[in-house]
């Protein structure tokens, strides 16, 4: 007997760009086991949605494959893969009643009466709604038109069912509730759940995988204790729960120094290695300052129900912390934490670094032509001769051929309102506080990403000019 294979989807190199250029997934790599509850987490625009997309067979890759258990379906049209789809909205035909609407794929396949009848009524049996079979669509609340749609999609015995943020149009007790329903149902199925949300609540309740997702790419694969307590990254540790992320350095053995201060922690890491410290804001606790490990001043107090948020100042560095006691604004704190709560990242060389082409008058073609490089003086022995740049040889230098390497610091690039005032204009997409300053991510309108390091703080969407003083730039010729 054939021993089933335990992975049911495998997605190799898969990605997607838009006849505009826009590279909404870039080479995703992803193994799902079969029965698994796996979770497509992530901001707007991440790409999440374009993979499930992919997958369903309503959008087609530009490159890639997908197996479904071990068979290229990249190809195969969506009405044929044993994978059905609950959007949002639900897409519930209204001048049909319950059982038309989940019988419907049924009936175009022609399938006999009394084998529809069974399949309806034990779908409905499925997701807790006997006996709603003559019920009008209107008469349901949201959350049973939700149940109803996971009936019309299970009915037709799926191996894989996609959920694309199905909770999005409910209120929020509805979501919480349906959210461990879904939980539930997907265990009674036994079938392979993909879910796609931006919530990291919901994806935490719910998911046995989570994946989080970036501008395209994949930033952490894991269980939702190990993206919550190890994540990869910095865009991992803001996303997921409330984070205090620092800029840190490995002084010792087990001992890592931020905030001014050294910590013992638990992640061994080389003498001299620069980090990224994260720290949730539950692991810290607040003393009196004498028994503080650094101590700084309440900023701020806020109630949130079960616990207080207060904000500490440490030097530059804003502090958040979650407690169940009280503080003061004003007044001075000890904060302490356990070796366990400091999670440590190699922090992340955000340098940027732009690959340019050469026009024909040896300039620059990126970010509009507007950096101004000397060429010739990055090639070896070039010399101009009759106008013409030739190498050490006195051969003639094809500029198609030349490519130079932009470096730029993201301290030395400054954001501006003001249009006119930098040499390229973009939106901020992605934003993370790092302790004493935030990092972002501008856009230009080459679709090029800039890491950006300010202290101001600027929203996400906000349209802004990137001013780079030409003292601060670095060029080198691409071997």
């Amino acid at each position: 007997m054939e021993k089933v294979s335990e992975n049911i989807l495998e997605f190799k190199h898969l990605s997607r760009t838009f006849e505009d250029g826009f590279t909404a997934v870039d080479d995703f790599n992803l193994t799902i086991k079969r029965g698994e509850f796996v979770t497509f987490l992530g901001p707007s625009g991440c790409g999440k949605t374009t993979t499930l997309r992919m997958l369903a067979g309503f959008d087609a890759p530009t490159g890639g494959e997908i197996l479904l258990n071990g068979e290229d379906i990249t190809r195969l049209p969506a009405n044929v893969r044993p994978i059905n789809t609950v959007f949002q909205r639900y897409a519930l035909f209204p001048h049909l009643n319950i059982f038309d609407n989940i019988a419907f794929g049924l009936k175009l396949k022609k399938l006999p009466k009394a084998e529809i009848i069974k399949k309806v009524k034990r779908a409905l049996e499925m997701v807790d709604l006997e006996g709603f079979e003559m019920r009008r669509v209107q008469t349901l609340s949201g959350g049973q038109q939700q149940r109803i749609a996971i009936a019309r999609a299970i009915v037709n015995e799926p191996q894989i069912l996609l959920l694309d943020e199905p909770l999005g149009a409910l209120d929020l007790k509805m979501r919480k509730e349906m959210q461990l329903e879904l939980k539930e149902m997907h265990e009674k199925l036994g079938i392979t759940f993909i879910y796609v949300t931006h919530d990291q609540e919901e994806a935490l309740t719910m998911s046995d995988k989570i994946v989080v997702m970036s501008e395209g790419r994949i930033q952490h694969v894991g269980t939702p204790e190990d993206i919550y307590n190890e994540p990869n990254n910095a865009f991992v540790a803001d996303f997921i729960g409330e984070s205090n992320i620092f800029n840190g350095i490995i002084t010792d053995p087990l001992t890592v120094r931020f905030c001014g201060a050294e910590f013992a922690c638990v992640d061994d890491m080389p003498h001299g290695t620069m980090v990224d410290v994260v720290v949730r804001p539950e692991d810290i606790l607040i003393t009196k300052p004498e028994d503080g490990m650094i101590t700084g001043e309440v900023i701020s107090v806020i109630f949130k129900g079960v616990h207080y948020e207060i904000t500490v100042l440490c030097g530059k560095n804003e502090i958040v912390i979650q407690t169940t006691k009280k503080s003061q604004v004003g007044a001075q704190v000890g904060l302490c934490v356990e070796p366990e709560g400091i999670h440590l990242m190699k922090a992340e060389h955000s340098l940027n670094k732009l690959e340019s082409g050469v026009d024909e008058n040896y300039q620059l073609t990126i970010l509009d032509g507007a950096l101004s490089c000397d060429v010739k003086s990055l090639i070896p022995g070039a010399k101009e001769i009759n106008g013409v740049l030739c190498d050490a040889h006195g051969n003639e230098i094809d500029h198609k051929k030349l490519k130079v390497i932009v470096t730029i610091k993201p301290r030395d690039i400054e954001m501006s309102d003001d249009e006119n005032a930098g040499i390229v204009c973009g939106h901020i997409i992605n934003l993370i506080y790092i302790g004493d300053h935030y990092r972002y991510v501008v856009r230009t309108e080459e679709e090029i990403d800039l890491i950006v390091s300010e202290e101001d703080l600027w929203n996400m969407g906000d349209y802004v000019s990137l001013v780079i003083p030409a003292d601060k730039l670095t060029f080198t010729l691409k071997k």
